[in-house]
Order: C-alpha cells, then structure tokens, then sequence
C-alpha cells in the first residue's frame, strides 16, 4: 500500500449491515453482476466485522483496522497508524502518523470525501457529526438516507459530481457509506409491504438494487487514474437467526460479513 497511496484514486465502500450469506448466495447465482465482475475470482472473501453496529465499526476502519479475514491470523493490514508493538503492521502496510485512515491520508495530499447514509452520517446532531467530521467534505441529505428507496442512485449522482468538481492532479479519497441494505428495506422487493416489514428476502432486494447502480461509482471513482477500492459490510444484521434479530449483538450473521479489495482501471466498464 506504501506505492498505491500517493499513486493512486482511493475508494471505501461500506455496504452497511450487508450480511455475508446473502452477499455470496446472490454473487454465486448470477444476480450481482456489476460488483461479481470486481469481484477476485467472483467471489467474496470471508471475514469478521470489527464492530458489530455502524459507528463502532467505522470507527474501527477509519483507525485502520478493516474487516479481519476469517481464519487464523496474524494477517497483516493495509493501513495502520504508527503504534509501537502492532503486529498487524508489516511491510506492505501503510503506516500514517495521525489517529485515523482519513486524516493520515489527507496529510498525504488526498482530498477526504464522505457521502453518508446511515444516521450516523446525517449531521443531524454531535453524534450525526463525528465520522463526517473526520473529512475536509462531507455530503448528507434526506435522499441518501434510509427512509429512500433512491438512496444509492442519489448517492452515486452527489459522487460522480465531485469527481467532475476536482482539479486533474488532486488525489481523492472517496467514502461511500451505502444505506440500502439497512432497514427499512421491505420497498426493494416488488410485492413486499411495509406492514409486512423487511426480511432476509427484502435485504437480497436491495443488494440487488445496489448492484444495478455500482457501476456508475466505479466509473467515476476510476474516471481519473487507477482507483484502489475497497467494498465491504461494517457488520451484518439478523433477521429472526436463532431467535435473534438487529444487530449491535454477537450473532455469527452478525459478525460474518463479505469483503473485497481490487484495482478499477481507468476506462474500464
């Protein structure tokens, strides 16, 4: 990562609450062919949310501790802060000298973009305000939260507009944080109800809706130069599983999630 910062486009896409079954039933049937196209060998790789709700976990990836492969470790991460006896911090690991992934990279020279989606993104309030707060920008509106049944599609139009906005030379740390897949998202799926509410069907729904849009980010994100991107879920979410349901709770449907990282070239569909 110490040559691909600095070189090149930077893209996160968290797919919140996404759960990894879901994720590797609809990539294994033909139904996400936009992001199985990306995808190494089509497939998603298994591993382990470092939180088990949204603000938790992205507090935990914005500090550099991504998503951790599921099987026996030590594995060794992309980005880390500079932190005395770190065994997860090996050669090929970017090291920054600031608390978190996005200031580190802004140190860089990178323009730190967010565009929110959950709560946790809106600015509504001091809580709405701390991971947007981390970036020089950051984008929320109503449309990309997740009452809308649009959201991603006016998600993907905010991105594309700040691409087209920056100077050629200006690298760019762009983070997508995708609301579809968190609830409510019973309106995905043609038939479904609202008194009805969501269920494991509705959540296959709207990662299909996803799929359809993702496209038009990976070409604006790789429009420039070569874009490193990262696609993964901050943590999964329950729906009935051993009784369960939600999330901010320590269910496997929970902490399982899909994760993905690969280079989009510049041009490439």
């Amino acid at each position: 990562m110490g040559q691909v910062v600095g070189r090149d486009d930077l893209l996160l896409v968290t797919l919140d609450t996404l759960r990894f079954d879901v994720a590797v039933e609809l990539a294994e049937a033909g139904r996400l062919p936009n992001l199985a196209a990306h995808l190494p060998g089509g497939r998603w790789e298994e591993r382990h949310a470092p939180g088990s709700f949204t603000y938790a976990s992205h507090q935990a990836m914005f500090a550099g501790f991504l998503p951790t492969p599921a099987a026996p470790g030590p594995h060794p991460r992309l980005f880390a802060a500079r932190f005395e006896g770190s065994e997860s911090t090996a050669v090929g690991t970017y090291v920054f000298d600031a608390p978190d992934l996005v200031s580190g990279l802004a140190d860089a020279g990178y323009r730190t973009v967010c565009i929110g989606g959950v709560g946790f993104f809106n600015k509504r309030g001091a809580l709405g305000s701390v991971l947007p707060g981390m970036f020089q920008e950051s984008h929320w509106e109503p449309e990309f939260g997740v009452a809308s049944p649009t959201s991603f599609e006016a998600q993907v139009a905010r991105a594309e507009r700040v691409v087209a906005e920056l100077p050629a030379g200006q690298r760019l740390f762009l983070f997508v944080n995708v609301p579809s897949l968190h609830q409510p998202n019973w309106f995905h799926l043609p038939g479904a109800t609202r008194e009805a509410g969501d269920s494991r069907a509705t959540h296959a729904a709207a990662l299909e809706y996803v799929d359809r849009h993702i496209g038009r980010l990976f070409a604006a994100a790789s429009s420039r130069r070569r874009c490193f991107t990262i696609v993964c879920s901050d943590h999964g979410t329950a729906y009935g599983d051993d009784g369960w349901t939600g999330h901010r709770l320590g269910h496997e449907s929970v902490w399982t999630v899909p994760y993905a990282h690969f280079f989009l070239e510049p041009g490439a569909p």
